[in-house]
């Protein structure tokens, strides 16, 4: 079984997100442990020249297609280089899968965390991995060695600044484990504080977190007004971050996802469709990257009934299929009851929505989670120090 046109398979350990932070490390002198794949295929070590500090920016739902498409709202990201093309995120192209898949360097099916909304194996109940707190254990549900952590272990401190209303959350704690958070009220503080970790050590490895592009278009739309001016104001915010940065340091901007905007005619409503839920126990996932438990002996019946009805509107496989692909990477047998018995991507613009069940979801307007490409494609850009040109 292949992939249907129109959806490509994440290149981990090759040219994917999963691969930019443990680069980022191997030029710090960190070894960094990935089981069977490269230490920094993105030649990251030559790129940075020598960096003795290095930041990666991650702005949230940046994708490569939406920068290109907007170079003129974008001039400092749009003058950058780039060392290594464009990258590809996992499956799904959602930010938790994404966020665990750059700290840890490993693809979600070694992680994970497989999803926005997953089932926890055994308990019938649902994780949201952006209400997360404390339960499943964050440090059992996400059990990989963080990049950060590997960092600190080395000699190089390793620093993470994100929103302060995020400090200790479940999420924060499973993929920045290592990392010293330090909480940043707004852009300029966020900008100051990467500033600070990146002067105070010798060596530093810096992490940063840009959400609010991501909901703008998510809310609005990538078309909207709005997201045109989030944009433009991310742009300032490298333009500070590149301004600021030490002699001997680099900055790396990347993204977790692209993003789509959906419109009427491509909202497959699932409430509609009762049918679809004969034999299912729970539907998680989103509306563009769904997983289907079904109840036991009833795997075949749902997955034949999913295919038959969405058609080309999904790419539609068993837990087995979908493994068998490549999607997530090698799946650890102790994280792959977290996958659906069946696994639907959507195609084209397509969503598959529950307004009944999930009605803030269902009402947006951008979307991501499948691997179409203004989905999977991420930039990776980088801005050197004046002693490192």
């Amino acid at each position: 079984m292949t992939l249907p046109d129109g959806l490509a398979l994440p290149r981990y350990g090759a040219a994917g997100l999963v691969d930019v932070l443990p680069g980022a490390a191997a030029a710090l002198g960190v070894d960094v442990a990935r089981g069977d794949l490269p230490a920094d295929p993105l030649g990251l070590t030559e790129a940075l020249g020598g960096a003795r500090r290095v930041a990666v920016l991650l702005v949230d739902g940046l994708g490569a297609e939406l920068i290109r498409a907007h170079a003129d709202l974008a001039p400092t990201l749009a003058a950058l280089s780039s060392p290594a093309g464009e990258l590809t995120a996992p499956c799904p192209s959602t930010t938790p899968v994404s966020l665990a898949t750059l700290t840890t360097g490993m693809p979600p099916g070694s992680h994970g965390i497989l999803g926005f909304v997953t089932e926890v194996p055994g308990e019938g109940r649902a994780l949201n991995h952006v209400q997360w707190r404390d339960d499943p254990d964050p440090d059992a549900w996400q059990a990989r060695r963080t990049v950060f952590e590997q960092a600190q272990a080395a000699g190089v401190p390793a620093t993470a600044v994100g929103p302060y209303t995020y400090a200790g959350s479940g999420l924060t704690r499973a993929v920045y484990r290592g990392a010293t958070y330090a909480g940043a009220v707004s852009h300029g503080d966020l900008v100051a504080q990467v500033g600070h970790a990146l002067a105070a050590t010798p060596r530093a490895l810096v992490y940063g977190y840009i959400p609010e592009l991501d909901l703008t278009g998510h809310v609005r739309g990538v078309g909207s007004p709005s997201w045109r001016a989030q944009l433009s104001f991310v742009d300032r915010v490298v333009e500070e971050l590149v301004a600021g940065l030490p002699d001997d340091a680099a900055l790396l901007v990347t993204a977790d996802h692209g993003m789509i905007d959906v419109p009427d005619a491509t909202r497959f409503d699932l409430d509609e469709h009762p049918d679809l839920l004969d034999g299912v126990r729970q539907l998680v996932g989103e509306p563009r990257a769904r997983y289907v438990h079904a109840e036991p002996g009833a795997e075949d019946d749902v997955r034949h009934a999913w295919r038959e009805v969405l058609g080309d509107r999904a790419w539609v496989g068993s837990r087995e299929e979908a493994v068998g692909l490549g999607v997530f990477g090698p799946v650890d047998d102790a994280v792959a009851d977290r996958i659906g018995d069946v696994v639907a991507l959507a195609r084209g613009t397509w969503v598959l929505s529950t307004p009944r069940l999930e009605p803030g979801p269902s009402s947006l307007i951008g979307y991501h989670g499948s691997l179409t490409a203004p989905e999977l494609a991420i930039p990776l850009l980088l801005a050197r120090g004046r002693a490192l040109r």
